[in-house]
């Protein structure tokens, strides 16, 4: 493939998102086009996942590597409730008719959303309020934010339906996220993890009246659409890789990643910014 043919294939593969036209969940960008909340909204059932959000959440977290517009992404729920998990009716039941590679390609879907969320460039921050629990506690654990409110009630209820607490990721996410003795007692009784004790332990970055959050969210996430957008997803890929990774190459990831960085019209800007006494004004080229 040439050069101009691989430039070619870049470009048309690369295009806009904000008329991206959902089907499973709402979809609504920033009027400065940078900042897309998705509100998962079926408010009646505190907002339960069906095997056809699953895919579309999943296809479309994989498919914003492309998105030239869209720079952060917003999640939250309708009504009150963040999520409640795999709709019962829906996904409960049809799952205990199915044979085993059925199941697992279902368990394999559920899985497949974590990684495209942690995959995207995009930062993604979770706007949780009441039942966030199940599919839900974990849309919100592969979030890189939480924000919460004093209602907000997180439970990795797997085992409450005869599973194990090892789902979608949440045996390496939670422990990392607020530690191994916790994670581990949450993942086995499936007990609701309180707003405060979420504060306190580190999953919520921080708790808002309900009236405020997503616009707290929304907030974050236009103060992180105006800085350095490329640079925000070399941060967000290196925070995912470096798990793998010992010290010295994690160092050296680093300095690439940085090297890089260095490379980008947003570092020029800053430093033109800084000589000139002036604030930047990044684009994320």
């Amino acid at each position: 493939m040439t050069e101009a043919s691989t430039e070619h294939t870049m470009k048309h593969h690369r295009r806009p998102y904000a008329n991206y036209a959902a089907r499973t969940f709402l979809w609504e960008v920033s009027a400065d086009g940078k900042v897309a909340t998705i509100t998962l909204n079926r408010p009646e059932r505190k907002n339960p996942l069906t095997f056809d959000s699953y895919a579309e959440l999943r296809d479309l977290f994989r498919s914003l590597c492309y998105a030239t517009d869209i720079k952060v992404v917003v999640v939250t729920g309708a009504g009150g409730n963040f999520c409640s998990g795999g709709d019962v009716h829906e996904i409960i039941g049809p799952l205990t008719k199915m044979s085993m590679p059925e199941l697992l390609d279902f368990t394999r879907m559920t899985g497949d959303l974590v990684k495209a969320m942690r995959a995207c460039p995009q930062p993604i921050v979770a706007a949780v309020d009441g039942v966030c629990a199940g599919a839900g506690a974990m849309i919100a654990l592969a979030s890189d934010m939480r924000l919460g409110t004093p209602a907000a009630k997180t439970a990795f209820l797997f085992t409450r339906v005869g599973l194990a607490g090892a789902d979608m990721g949440a045996c390496t996410l939670l422990p990392r996220m607020i530690g191994q003795g916790r994670a581990s007692e949450l993942l086995y009784t499936g007990r609701s993890m309180n707003a405060e004790e979420g504060s306190q332990w580190g999953f919520f970055n921080s708790l808002h009246d309900s009236a405020q959050l997503l616009t707290a969210a929304q907030t974050l996430a236009a103060q992180l659409a105006a800085g350095p957008t490329f640079a925000h997803g070399m941060t967000k890929k290196l925070l995912h890789q470096e798990w793998n990774m010992g010290v010295d190459e994690a160092i050296e990831a680093e300095a690439e990643a940085q090297a890089i960085c260095m490379q980008t019209r947003d570092f020029h800007r800053a430093y033109e910014a800084f000589v000139a006494k002036q604030k930047p004004v990044f684009e994320g080229d």
